[in-house]
């Protein structure tokens, strides 16, 4: 991976094998961080992964299929997550920049009235990206000097690249603070509470990965620059209980940069998952829908409930993992428990004894299938309970 694209003959030769998987008059939808941080929480999805690496539109796709799926926030939820973050970024980010002192300052000096919120408008992305580099290379050099607060700089909504499959995905994270030291620190603002200290495991994780592939798009263009370090502790901003007050939590997200790292590079060989499809497959929307469900079953899947809130073919997915009676339908604890048991046929008729001197996990399911029907009936061997009668008050 690098901050920018290359121009090799069998880069040329992958792109226009990806735009025919697309179709000939769809342009590639652009990656961003969500759907880069959701290839991290599934990286065993081969279907997901050329669909993301094509640049197909999912959205369409699923629509397509007669499997739409109902994503999007509610229009009351997107404004109070942009009241909540004009309110954090006030005042030149003096709140902001107080919360990354105070969880990430390493005893540098306190951020003051000279800190530099450098303006980071320009043209297109890629003059956006560019305009971000330089103002990240400015504040780096400049960082060494603390007075006043001048070390401090806060880049608000900057543009990051990252190649991703031979094309260069545009990142705008919420912010992204430079410290005197050099060092760089992205900032995540979300409006889900932080309660007594601590937010729902689940969204934090989410906010993790995401933020991990900030960290990761960081590093390219840090490598560029002497001095410069991007922190792999980033910082949530959340609202404080149910007020509209920000609190703040460093997260440490190496391991969701690992696993992001490693699917990010399994997307640049997007092409041995082209190559082992037939001449002629496509996903354009323009097709009928049997077409399309052609093309999408020739695409391994690993389909799992999560996926419900993280992939657009989700739906269709889930219908097609129920009618294989697939017990990655049930939940990746549930798949991982089973070992060879891959459909729920079988796992029943592990659990009635067949199989189990040929597998261990049969005989194990077969044991607790016993051992439950055990206790069945043994509670209806039991006497129904009768609570004794208590006595009337005297009163």
């Amino acid at each position: 991976m690098s901050s920018y694209p290359t121009s090799s003959a069998p880069q040329t030769t992958l792109r226009q094998r990806l735009a025919g998987l697309r179709g000939p008059a769809v342009p590639p939808r652009p990656l961003d961080a969500r759907a880069l941080a959701a290839l991290a929480a599934n990286p065993g999805c081969g279907r997901r992964a050329l669909l993301d690496g094509a640049g197909v539109d999912k959205t369409a796709l699923a629509s397509a299929l007669g499997s739409p799926a109902p994503f999007g926030q509610s229009q009351f939820a997107i404004v109070r997550g942009n009241s909540f973050e004009a309110r954090v970024k006030a005042d030149g980010g003096a709140e902001l920049l107080r919360l990354v002192h105070g969880h990430l300052g390493a005893g540098a000096e306190p951020p003051g009235a000279g800190a530099v919120v450098p303006d980071l408008t320009a043209a297109g992305p890629e003059g956006r990206a560019a305009r971000t580099a330089l103002a990240l290379r400015e504040a780096t050099a400049a960082g060494r000097d603390s007075r006043a607060g001048t070390g401090w700089t806060l880049l608000d909504h900057p543009m990051l690249a990252l190649e991703v499959a031979g094309t260069p995905a545009y990142l705008e994270p919420d912010a992204v603070v430079v410290h005197p030291d050099g060092r760089w620190t992205v900032v995540e603002i979300k409006s889900f509470p932080m309660i007594d200290g601590a937010a729902d495991a689940a969204k934090v994780g989410a906010a993790a990965r995401q933020a991990a592939v900030y960290v990761l798009a960081l590093e390219k263009t840090a490598e560029k620059l002497a001095g410069a370090e991007v922190g792999h502790t980033v910082l949530l901003v959340c609202p404080k209980d149910f007020s509209n007050l920000p609190t703040a939590s460093p997260v440490d997200v190496r391991r969701e940069r690992s696993v992001t790292r490693r699917q990010l590079e399994r997307l640049t060989r997007v092409e041995e998952l082209a190559a082992a499809l037939p001449e002629g497959l496509s996903f354009d929307p323009a097709r009928t829908a049997e077409e399309l469900a052609g093309a999408v079953a020739a695409v391994d899947a690993s389909y799992a409930p999560e996926c419900l809130a993280a992939c657009e073919l989700a739906f269709h997915c889930r219908d097609r993992a129920r009618a294989a009676d697939e017990v990655t339908a049930l939940g990746r604890s549930v798949r991982g428990e089973l070992g060879a048991l891959t459909t729920v046929e079988q796992a029943l008729a592990a659990a009635s004894g067949a199989g189990c001197g040929e597998d261990p996990t049969a005989a194990a399911l077969h044991r607790a299938a016993r051992l439950r029907a055990e206790a069945l009936d043994l509670a209806a061997a039991r006497p129904p309970y009768h609570p004794p009668e208590t006595p009337e008050c005297p009163c």
